[in-house]
C-alpha cells in the first residue's frame, strides 16, 4: 500500500535548456510536461494485467481515429525481458486511450476557438485523427511518437512508452511498471493559439502580451505587422580532420522534448550511454549563431554542402535569417552580427571561411 506521500501517477513540469536548431519551433529554453503511471505487481498479487484493464475500462472513450501501423513489440521496438507480453499489451492499451483523450481535450477545444475566432483554416468538418509511430527513446521500450492530423497536416506533439524497468530498479522498486511521456507545452499552445514564431513567447511586445488574459478562454493570435527578413549566407570548410559522419542535420524541424528521460523527436535520437564522435555537430553551430545573435536570428537552414573530389574536404553554407519581432534591422547591424558569427565559427570550430 501507498503511504500518504506517494502516487501511482503524476504530472510534472519544468523548464528545459538546451541546444538546438534555430527555426521558428525551436529555442533554448521551453517548458516540459512529463507525465507517469505505474503499478505495483505486490499490490495486484502479482497480475497488474487484470488491474491495468480494470483501470483501462474506466477511462472515457471517444469517437477519434486512431491509427497503429505496427504492432505493440517487434524486433526494433522490443518487449524489455522483465515484461510480459500480456503485461505490455494492456499498458500501452492504457497509455494510448490516456493520450488520446488528452488530444480529444485539448484539440476540439482548440477548434472551437479557431471557428468561433472566423479562422478560415480552422477546417470544422475535417475529423480529429492521432496515429502512434514507433520510436527509439533511452528510457522507454516500446516507444512511441504521437502525431495528429490538424489543419491539413500531420503534426508530432509527444513521445511516449512503457518505462524501461532499469528506472524502478535502480530506485528501489523493482515490482513496478509502468507509463510514460513527455510534451513540449510551447509547441501545444502555438497550436491551440495559432502562434506562428516561439520567439514571441518571450517578447515584451505589448501588441503580442494584450491580446491574451487568463480570464479569456482559447483564443486565437492576431499577427501585427511584420518586419522585414535579411538572409546572409556563411560557408566554411571543416578541419580536413573532423568525420564527415558527425555531420547531422538538427535543423530540419523536428524537435526533442526530453523529460525523465522521455525524449519525443523528429530528429535521430541518440542513446546516451554512447559516446558521440568527435568531430563536428551541426548544434554547434546553432549554439555560436544564439551566442552571437539571440533572437534576432529567426532561422538558420543548411543551404548548401560540397566535398571536394581530390582533397575530400568537405564544404558547408549555412542560411541565417536574421529578424526582429520588434523592429526593422538596420545592414549595419546585421553585418556586425554575420562578421562575429564568422569570427566564432572559426575560433570555436576550427573552420575555414570560404
Amino acid at each position: 500500500m501507498f503511504t500518504a506521500n506517494e502516487t501511482d501517477k503524476y504530472l510534472i513540469s519544468a523548464d528545459v535548456y538546451r541546444r538546438d536548431a534555430v527555426d521558428r519551433t525551436h529555442y533554448p529554453i521551453f517548458h516540459q510536461m512529463e507525465g507517469a503511471r505505474f503499478w505495483d505487481r505486490k499490490d495486484h498479487g502479482g497480475n497488474v494485467t487484470k488491474a491495468v484493464l480494470e483501470s483501462l475500462a474506466s477511462l472515457p472513450t471517444h469517437d477519434m481515429k486512431v491509427e497503429n501501423p505496427s504492432p505493440t513489440v517487434h524486433a526494433d521496438n522490443p518487449l524489455q525481458p522483465e515484461h510480459t507480453l500480456e503485461e505490455v499489451e494492456a499498458i500501452s492499451a492504457h497509455l494510448k486511450r490516456s493520450l488520446e483523450n488528452v488530444v480529444v481535450e485539448i484539440f476540439s477545444k482548440a477548434r472551437e476557438a479557431a471557428a468561433a475566432a472566423g479562422d478560415p483554416t480552422a477546417h470544422t468538418s475535417e475529423p480529429l485523427k492521432v496515429r502512434f509511430i514507433e520510436a527509439y527513446f533511452p528510457f522507454t521500450s516500446p516507444s512511441w511518437e504521437v502525431e495528429i492530423y490538424w489543419q491539413g497536416q500531420w503534426l508530432e506533439i509527444l513521445g511516449c512508452g512503457v518505462t524501461r524497468q532499469s528506472l524502478y530498479n535502480n530506485a528501489g522498486f523493482p515490482d513496478r511498471l509502468g507509463w510514460a511521456f513527455g510534451i513540449g507545452l510551447e509547441r501545444i499552445a502555438m497550436l491551440l493559439f495559432n502562434i506562428p514564431d516561439i520567439r514571441l513567447f518571450w517578447s515584451q511586445d505589448s501588441r503580442f502580451l494584450n491580446q491574451f488574459n487568463e480570464a479569456k478562454p482559447i483564443q486565437r493570435f492576431a499577427p501585427f505587422s511584420k518586419h522585414p527578413e535579411c538572409y546572409k549566407d556563411v560557408s566554411f570548410w571543416l578541419p580536413s580532420s573532423t568525420p564527415i559522419s558527425s555531420v547531422s542535420a538538427a535543423g530540419g524541424g523536428g524537435s526533442i522534448e526530453g523529460v525523465g528521460g522521455v525524449v519525443a523527436s523528429g530528429e535521430e535520437t541518440v542513446d546516451s550511454s554512447t559516446p558521440e564522435t568527435p568531430g563536428f555537430h551541426e548544434n554547434d553551430v546553432m549554439e555560436i549563431v544564439r551566442d552571437v545573435a539571440g533572437d534576432l536570428a529567426e532561422d538558420v537552414q543548411l543551404a548548401d554542402e560540397f566535398t571536394h573530389p581530390k582533397t575530400k574536404r568537405r564544404s558547408l553554407c549555412y542560411r541565417i535569417n536574421y529578424r526582429s519581432l520588434e523592429r526593422t534591422l538596420t545592414n549595419e547591424e546585421v553585418n556586425e552580427m554575420h562578421k562575429k558569427i564568422e569570427g566564432a565559427l572559426v575560433e570555436k570550430l576550427g573552420v575555414q571561411i570560404r
